[in-house]
């Protein structure tokens, strides 16, 4: 591993042009991969498999040689490497802290993997895991595209904006994902050889990136900008740092409480923030005023998604394994002693995990936070501008009710309506009625009769819905609309419509 982040990343940038026409010219990128291992042995890749990779790497070519070298961690002949990186000189690429010389065989000092978030290809560099051959990661370890990075770029949004602020860039893996959507990137670290990495990982990609050193926000004291993206070192436990990529230093959630706090002053109007984050459950308290109690009491709207909730057990189990270490090992059982204890002295009885969303807004701060602990495969990113749009237009009705009732509104395309019945005494009896989104985060909202006829009479072309309303009441038996069913029918579109299952036309 370079001792010196600052000649070897002038080293490493100055080799990234070389580079680049080397992985393009084997097709070492995300398609040439699956093209040359194939979904079964790619996804042996995935679960960090070696054996069937390295059988099918060697009928693979000169790509097959770059899969070992550089994903799978083999030491390999110096003349097979050579003619595999050419135009790469492996003397200039170990200098640049790249590979590693052992006498006549060399092998990858940094892992170095093709990517593709869904707007082509990228290569993306970062330190060596030990997802394919043993290792303890060092306090300064760089993490590179791991399942908490997938998740984000995932659920990150990818409306054209101006400007783009990377968090705790890392490998600046969410940073060059902005390239794809954003005129101007900006990224900030702690870790001088993150930012090492993350500007080789720019250059090998063609992009410019600017790169701060600096604590959380303070790089960019006073900017504002239109997004934000954030994969804080968001680790629940006790206030120490034993690895820069997970630990803030902060007592259990304190990493999450801080971003959460302040990324909101550096939106710019309209802006959006989209990050992981994780909070503490505590006996008697409810997660949700946890999470209430960080934000300001003004400007912004916030939507908070638990994805999940670990026991304190299981929670500091996978992280021990994530830093490269065995729960059965006497010094993991002294750490894990020491993570359960904090636990136990905070009450806490399980640690939430999800996304938060925040919108700057003109006006009090709301938030709307809600477990989405079922499965879903469409894109969580892709519905983050949908809900703030229904958001607002729930603002505007809350300040004049005669905007809901004026309007029309129509069931979402992949709207459904479900029907559970389970066997009775006089045959099959209907036990619950839901309407259920069939895209995106699929929502399910149990509904009642009335809900149901209120629904289907919901045309783009049809009543407004006061009327709607109206001729419920008179189906009901009713004389008029009361204010009581006004207010109730209207509380189940709010609902209906913050959801996407209905839609204002």
């Amino acid at each position: 591993m370079p001792t010196n982040p600052t000649t070897t990343g002038s080293l490493l940038t100055a080799l990234c042009p070389d580079l680049r026409a080397a992985l393009t010219r084997v097709d070492y990128t995300a398609d040439g991969l699956v093209d040359a291992l194939g979904p079964d042995v790619h996804a042996a890749l995935g679960r960090s498999e070696p054996v069937p990779v390295r059988r099918a790497a060697r009928d693979a070519g000169e790509l097959g040689t770059l899969i070992r070298l550089l994903l799978l961690g083999d030491a390999l002949p110096e003349p097979d490497v050579a003619a595999a990186l050419a135009p790469v000189r492996v003397d200039d690429a170990v200098a640049a802290g790249l590979l590693t010389r052992d006498g006549d065989e060399v092998s990858a000092a940094l892992d170095l993997r093709p990517l593709d978030a869904g707007h082509g290809n990228r290569w993306i560099l970062s330190d060596l895991d030990d997802s394919m051959r043993r290792r303890t990661l060092t306090e300064e370890h760089v993490l590179g595209v791991g399942h908490a990075s997938l998740s984000l770029l995932r659920a990150t949004p990818t409306e054209p904006v101006g400007t783009v602020l990377d968090l705790g860039t890392g490998c600046g893996v969410q940073a060059v994902h902005a390239a794809a959507y954003a005129d101007k990137i900006t990224a900030t670290d702690v870790n001088p050889r993150a930012l090492w990495l993350a500007q080789a990982t720019a250059e090998l990609n063609e992009l410019e990136i600017e790169l701060l050193e600096g604590s959380w926000f303070e790089p960019v004291a006073g900017r504002r900008f239109d997004q934000i993206v954030a994969n804080p070192p968001f680790v629940v436990g006790p206030a120490r740092i034993e690895h820069t990529y997970r630990d803030s230093g902060l007592a259990l959630d304190g990493a999450s409480e801080l971003v959460i706090g302040q990324a909101a002053g550096l939106l710019a109007p309209g802006g959006t923030a989209a990050m992981l984050a994780a909070w503490v459950h505590v006996e008697g308290q409810d997660w949700r005023q946890r999470v209430s109690s960080w934000l300001p009491e003004h400007g912004v709207d916030a939507w908070v998604v638990q994805r999940d909730v670990a026991d304190p057990g299981l929670y500091v189990g996978t992280w021990l394994r994530d830093a490269g270490l065995d729960p059965r090992d006497p010094e993991a059982q002294e750490r894990a002693a020491r993570w359960l204890d904090a636990f136990e002295a905070a009450d806490v009885a399980g640690i939430g995990f999800g996304f938060v969303y925040l919108r700057a807004i003109d006006g009090p701060t709301e938030l709307l936070a809600e477990d989405l602990t079922h499965g879903f495969d469409d894109p969580l990113g892709a519905e983050v501008g949908d809900y703030f749009a229904r958001s607002a237009w729930l603002r505007a009705v809350a300040a004049d009710e005669n905007l809901a009732w004026r309007s029309r509104f129509a069931p979402s395309p992949a709207t459904a309506l479900e029907r559970v019945y389970l066997p009775g005494e006089d045959g099959w009896a209907e036990q619950v009625a839901r309407l259920h989104r069939g895209d995106g985060p699929r929502w399910q909202h149990e509904v009642d009769e009335t809900t149901v006829a209120l629904v289907a009479g919901m045309r783009a072309d049809g009543l407004p819905l006061y009327e709607l309303i109206e001729l419920l009441a008179l189906a009901d038996g009713a004389e008029q609309v009361t204010p009581e069913f006004a207010a109730q029918a209207l509380g189940v579109v709010a609902g209906l419509v913050r959801h996407g299952l209905i839609r204002p036309v």
